[in-house]
């Protein structure tokens, strides 16, 4: 029987702690040991997110509380900005165009990150610019964005900095109040290592300021419901109860490793993974690497969809060919979540397989194996 691996920038793979978690036998969710997991989540979530600030669960994909970060927190033709940098940072501009908000888009070659003073110049000539809507790590891209930098441009004006971090929170460093990031929104199937289901948003204080004067339409994913039902440990709706109850383990799990640990372990995995690529003559496609996931330039000749589709079919090992325009030209590799050292040199050692039977051969047989480990353990 083929087994089945998950490479993906998710879903990420479950924990077999996590699964048996989910299996439990459902409970009600007006309980008292229901609120008493909703309590330990909600302070173990502010860990993940390095924040003091309530931190909300919403049941959706990591795009409801995207949603939500637009609609409760501006008016229609509030001017804010908007970081293009890939498939999610025009995600943010669709979003924030469909109500109404005059987006200034600031286009980012892929594979690069914001500059600060290109950002400085513009908040300098829109002085009525109200919101920043950016990326921790862009996805389609595998590039990670200085948020620190930004944050350092936001921090002290009434502007909101609202972060995109649900591929990259776990793994790429995220200091949320320390850098003043007003929101930031994530998703479960990632660094949580839970499947979709659930998206999570942090506010600050500077941001439940703005939520007083948004006009937007809101009911489900409204903000204030949710603070009002979060203060006595509840939700304004039904949640993912077995969800909710697996996030239970799964923060345990990262509270047992440590979150700054994490980010060190997962930035040696990035590494790996590109000193991995380069020893097979291939190009790392990001100029500023996350540590979520690795984007990798398909050899000359070689279409990127076909190298994720013969990984998958032939040896079950999904990984990710790009989107948009880079559909064809890469294929992307994730280390996140419980995506270990060992799950990397699994896929490396395949990936070599498969590029030698699509014709590519400038390489020598366990180059890309033997640097994983001269990296990872030298």
């Amino acid at each position: 029987m083929k087994r089945r691996y998950l490479m993906t920038p998710g879903p990420s793979p479950v924990p077999s702690a996590v699964r048996e978690a989910l299996a439990a036998e459902i409970m009600h969710h007006r309980t008292d040991e229901f609120i008493e997991i909703l309590k330990e989540i909600n302070e173990g979530l502010k860990y993940v997110f390095c924040t003091k600030n309530p931190v909300l669960t919403f049941a959706s994909s990591g795009t409801g509380a995207m949603e939500a970060a637009v609609t409760n927190l501006f008016c229609a033709k509030d001017k804010v900005l908007v970081i293009v940098g890939g498939k999610f940072g025009e995600r943010w501009a669709e979003i924030a165009k469909s109500y109404g908000l005059d987006v200034i888009q600031m286009d980012v070659a892929s594979g690069n990150g914001p500059s600060i003073e290109a950002v400085r110049k513009i908040l300098d000539e829109n002085k009525d610019i109200k919101g920043i809507f950016t990326t921790l790590c862009e996805t389609s891209t595998a590039t990670v964005f200085d948020i620190k930098g930004i944050g350092s441009l936001t921090k002290d004006k009434d502007i909101l900095l609202i972060v995109d971090a649900i591929s990259g929170l776990g793994q790429d460093a995220l200091l949320t109040d320390e850098w003043g990031v007003d929101i930031v929104v994530s998703g479960s199937q990632k660094g949580f290592m839970l499947p979709p289901g659930l998206s999570f948003m942090s506010i600050s204080e500077k941001a439940k300021n703005f939520m007083k004067n948004s006009t937007l339409p809101k009911y489900y994913f409204s903000l204030a419901k949710a603070l009002k039902a979060y203060e006595k440990n509840d939700t304004p709706f039904t949640p993912g109860v077995n969800l909710i109850v697996g996030l239970k383990t799964s923060i345990a799990l990262i509270k047992k490793d440590g979150i700054e640990n994490m980010w060190a372990n997962f930035k040696k995995m990035s590494q790996a993974a590109q000193a991995a690529a380069q020893a097979l003559g291939l190009q790392v496609f990001s100029k500023c690497p996350s540590s979520s996931l690795t984007a990798i330039v398909a050899p000359s000749g070689i279409n990127a969809k076909d190298v994720v589709k013969k990984m998958r079919k032939e040896y079950g090992v999904s990984i990710a060919a790009g989107q948009g325009e880079l559909e064809q030209k890469i294929f992307r590799i994730a280390h996140m979540g419980w995506i270990n050292e060992q799950d990397l040199i699994m896929c490396f050692s395949l990936l070599e397989k498969v590029l030698r039977d699509s014709g590519y051969t400038n390489f020598k047989i366990g180059a890309s194996i033997a640097r994983l480990q001269e990296v990872i353990y030298g």
